[in-house]
């Protein structure tokens, strides 16, 4: 499935990350850089350079085929890839008519429709793994449709929001145990220099609210509050996929929350609607400043 991703991310992504083969690019001239691109491949939409690479957005797929081909700019050796996440879109259908449906006649149904992937949610009991009606759909477009055709069905398709992520060392959210640097936190006890599989406590206690309960319980309420910052984030285009701006990403979304609920009420409906439009202006006019690696 990443393969097949990959592939058609290459052929029609408008996202591309140039970068140098040693070093950054944070010291060549914009001036030649600008030339380089322009000479190989016209007019492009933006060039911005973000923690030493490029972010280029295209305006076409021949662009991309020449961009594919760019091998230096000046005497600097670089290599280019479509970025990894700008250039397509997840998003979820619920149809129980279709959950004994394989995944790959599914995805057959669908080609034509810019869906390169399909995958099934799977729960797990007694250590098996049972199928479910929820699919996951990877479209190569950033922008998410609101409906897919199945044969003679039409499927809505809503957002797909993934789990909170949580390191396994530390236990806090928005990073994996491969990026931390924090020490060694118990999720059972919320102690430090042991892991659950060795701890030996028997009153569980949460490192991140204080809670009665491990690390992992799904209703921890700063669980829940970080899945509902991670859907504003998803659904409002506040997220610019930058675990560096974990916590400035969270404070714009938590902020829209805070104003979405105060704000709530009928008579205050015009007010909301001008801040979320504010913001969202702001946050979208912002989004490729951020950086995407």
């Amino acid at each position: 499935m990443a393969q097949n991703v990959l592939h058609h991310c290459n052929a029609s992504s408008k996202f591309f990350i140039v970068s140098a083969v040693n070093g950054d690019l944070k010291n060549a001239s914009p001036i030649l850089i600008h030339k380089t691109i322009i000479a190989v491949i016209g007019d492009v939409k933006s060039i911005k350079l973000l923690s030493g690479q490029l972010l280029i957005e295209l305006m076409n797929t021949k662009q991309s085929e020449n961009l594919m081909k760019l091998q230096k700019i000046g005497d600097i050796q670089i290599k280019v890839a479509p970025h990894h996440s700008l250039n397509h879109s997840k998003g979820v259908i619920s149809e129980s008519e279709f959950q004994r449906d394989l995944e790959d006649d599914i995805l057959e149904c669908l080609k034509d429709q810019k869906v390169i992937a399909v995958r099934r949610i799977t729960i797990k009991r007694n250590n098996q793994n049972f199928p479910t009606k929820h699919v996951i759909l990877t479209f190569n477009t950033p922008v998410l449709p609101k409906s897919v055709k199945i044969a003679y069905m039409n499927c809505p398709v809503r957002h797909f929001i993934p789990n909170p992520l949580r390191c396994f060392k530390c236990q806090r959210f928005g990073h994996t145990i491969t990026a931390c640097r924090g020490k060694q936190i118990c999720a059972r006890c919320s102690l430090p220099d042991h892991d659950s599989n060795n701890c030996t406590s028997t009153t569980p206690k949460c490192y991140n609210c204080n809670g009665d309960h491990p690390a992992f319980f799904r209703s921890c309420p700063r669980y829940k509050q970080e899945k509902e910052i991670l859907t504003v984030k998803i659904t409002k285009h506040f997220l610019s996929r930058s675990p560096k701006n974990h916590q400035r990403q969270n404070t714009q979304a938590w902020h829209f929350i805070f104003i979405s609920i105060k704000f709530s009420s009928h008579s205050f409906l015009l007010a909301k609607h001008a801040i979320y439009t504010q913001y969202h202006k702001h946050y979208h006019s912002t989004y490729y400043s951020y950086s995407p690696f």
